[in-house]
């Protein structure tokens, strides 16, 4: 009677293992599935212009991986530039964009600034970057009346 509850629990234990490993199998297969973010470009010059321009600019990406991309967050580096992106997932072989606008009011001189895209692809973390050269405008001149004598 020994022989055979030992006999048993040992069947029952070495079964219980093999579902496990296979189970384990299935996770594993699962895992493969990465999204893969590609940008068509990460940096921009916008070059020189005046003061008092929003600079605008549009990074467009891919999704070359197989599960969907999520951009968890969009942060720039200061106040002055402000980005809207892809909210939703993207599909694997689908495009999203990130456009950045960079406000130039008040900020004569050169600049370089980031947006730090974190997403929960292969990598985690892609960093943009705009750079350009803001010139001081041209002051506003009063329109000068003569009156005819």
């Amino acid at each position: 009677m020994k022989k055979t509850i030992l006999l048993l629990a040992l069947f029952v234990g070495f079964g219980t293992l093999a579902f496990a490993q296979e189970d384990q199998d299935r996770v594993d297969l699962a895992s493969d599935a990465t999204p893969q973010v590609e940008f068509e470009k990460k940096t921009h010059d916008f070059g020189t212009f005046e003061e008092g321009v929003q600079a605008t600019v549009t990074f467009k990406f891919r999704n070359t991986g197989n599960a969907p991309l999520v951009l968890n967050s969009v942060k720039p580096s200061c106040g002055c530039t402000s980005p809207k992106w892809t909210k939703e997932p993207i599909a694997p072989g689908q495009e999203g964009s990130i456009t950045v606008t960079y406000n130039s009011k008040g900020r004569v001189g050169n600049f370089t600034k980031t947006v730090t895209v974190t997403h929960n692809g292969e990598g985690g973390t892609v960093y943009l970057t705009i750079r350009g050269v803001v010139t001081k405008s041209a002051p506003e001149v009063a329109p000068t009346v003569v009156a005819p004598n």
